[in-house]
């Protein structure tokens, strides 16, 4: 493979639907599959999904949460028990009508979600206060036909997720539910994979149809295109009452549970790519990098190849100690500068070389992957200054997805303002909204913009763009992906 096969062709600022197909292939993330609309996760994505999910099941774990599995195919009555819900999936949904050439008496739906199936189980496991709450999540995939504007992470017919479901006594017990996962998903998205969030509420017409109400983390990507980054909702009793989700209370008497349901998807992995790579491709933030630091061993003659060996093994040793992700390159067949552009494409964060003259000097030197930064560094204070460096760049990488954030956010009193600002530079737009759906709908078609998040603590009110009406709530626009 030359070095022009391998490299990315399109620069990220010029072409980055283009740019972003690249990197995904040539970075061994993804591949497309011979059934339109659906990708296979190669070891290296899956890998990059395993730090996610390892992460955010351990912290629902020490919360009481655990984990179960129920089925893929879901029974057509049970989706008609709950039928406004479904209403938003139908022209998604894949059903299954046959059975080898024999016709089933009952179509079964590829779940494009599992709270009917789940909620139907939790009607014959809830009967007494005892059973409260329950707390299951479940890791699988789901299916909704995207058959047209695809795109690997963001949008596929087939995606790995995780969707928790939880059962309450009461109202508060549910809603504080919905806020402390809400709050996990912020600092999964923020602290490990590094890209900073809104956080609020849809609106009535964006929200997911069988809930209260929805609370959401909304992403920024270079290009002006928000990213929904996870969801919970708040589902009240409108699962409960149609699947008879009762419990007897303390009070002897019978009451409708309160539920809740919760998801993120393989689609962060897509804001990752986009918010953090480059020309040269794939940048991963240290706390979700399969391997966080490469080791490239540089000889030329065969005398000096074990000693430069043996000092990666050690040093790689004490990184292990410290729980750092390590992986050292001595493979014979590729060059020095084969093996930088490789691990660069693969967004390795940082790169140690250690060759004859490191030997000599008792140094290695780092790479950094987000700057280039090269850094001689004593061997003897190498394990320090690598976890230290590790550390820098996760920090560097969310102080500059915070700066692209900040840049591409406006703020808009009237359409004039508002469509200018959509159609320029995209991004935020933050503006006053009439709680008249008129105005909501009006400004989607007109602009393709929709309402991305409803803040939860309203500092003000004041006129909506659309209408002038006073007393106006706050809200925040963007075009999305």
């Amino acid at each position: 493979m030359s070095s022009k096969d391998l490299g990315i062709t399109v620069r990220k600022t010029e072409d980055l639907s283009e740019w972003y197909t690249q990197v995904v292939t040539k970075a061994q993330l993804a591949d497309y599959s011979s059934a339109k609309g659906f990708m296979i996760l190669m070891p290296y994505g899956f890998a990059i999904w395993e730090s996610i999910k390892e992460h955010f099941d351990r912290r629902i774990k020490e919360i009481g949460h655990r984990n179960a599995y129920f089925p893929l195919l879901i029974p057509e009555r049970l989706l008609k028990r709950e039928a406004e819900h479904f209403e938003g999936f139908t022209p998604e949904v894949f059903w299954v009508t046959h059975s080898g050439n024999n016709e089933l008496g009952e179509r079964l739906a590829i779940r494009p979600t599992s709270e009917t199936i789940i909620n139907e189980a939790y009607s014959r496991w809830v009967k007494s206060w005892r059973d409260l709450p329950v707390l299951i999540n479940v890791w699988n995939s789901v299916l909704r036909a995207e058959i047209t504007s695809t795109k690997p992470f963001i949008r596929t017919s087939e995606f790995l997720w995780q969707e928790g479901h939880t059962v309450h006594g009461t109202e508060e017990e549910a809603e504080r539910e919905v806020l402390t996962i809400l709050e996990i998903y912020r600092r999964l998205v923020e602290d490990q994979i590094a890209i900073p969030v809104l956080v609020g509420k849809k609106t009535e017409r964006e929200k997911f149809k069988g809930a209260v109400y929805t609370t959401t983390l909304e992403a920024m990507m270079p290009d002006g295109k928000a990213i929904q980054m996870g969801t919970s909702h708040h589902l009240g009793q409108n699962f409960s009452k149609p699947f008879e989700i009762k419990y007897l209370g303390k009070d002897e008497k019978e009451h409708f549970a309160w539920t809740t349901s919760w998801g993120i998807s393989w689609r962060l992995i897509g804001a990752l790519i986009m918010s953090h790579g480059d020309d040269k491709g794939l940048i991963l933030p240290p706390r979700v990098a399969p391997t966080q630091v490469v080791f490239v061993p540089i000889s030329y003659k065969e005398s000096d190849k074990e000693t430069i060996l043996q000092a990666a093994n050690h040093i790689a040793e004490g990184l292990g100690k410290e729980s750092i992700r390590t992986y050292i390159d001595d493979r014979e067949q590729y060059t020095p500068g084969w093996k930088y552009h490789e691990w660069e494409m693969k967004g390795v964060p940082l790169r140690v070389e250690i060759g004859p003259r490191d030997m000599q000097s008792k140094q290695i030197t780092m790479v950094r992957r987000d700057s280039g930064t090269k850094t001689a560094v004593p061997q003897a204070d190498a394990i320090t200054r690598i976890v230290n460096t590790l550390d820098e760049i996760q920090e560097s990488l969310l102080h500059k997805a915070r700066e692209t954030q900040a840049k591409l956010t406006t703020t808009a009193t009237d359409m004039k303002q508002f469509a200018h600002a959509i159609e320029t530079s995209g991004g935020f737009v933050k503006a006053f909204l009439s709680e008249n759906n008129n105005c909501e709908d009006n400004i989607k078609q007109e602009t393709g913009a929709t309402v991305r998040i409803v803040p939860l603590t309203q500092s003000e009110k004041g006129k909506c763009v659309y209408c002038g009406a006073s007393n106006s709530r706050e809200v925040v626009f963007a075009r999305s992906y």
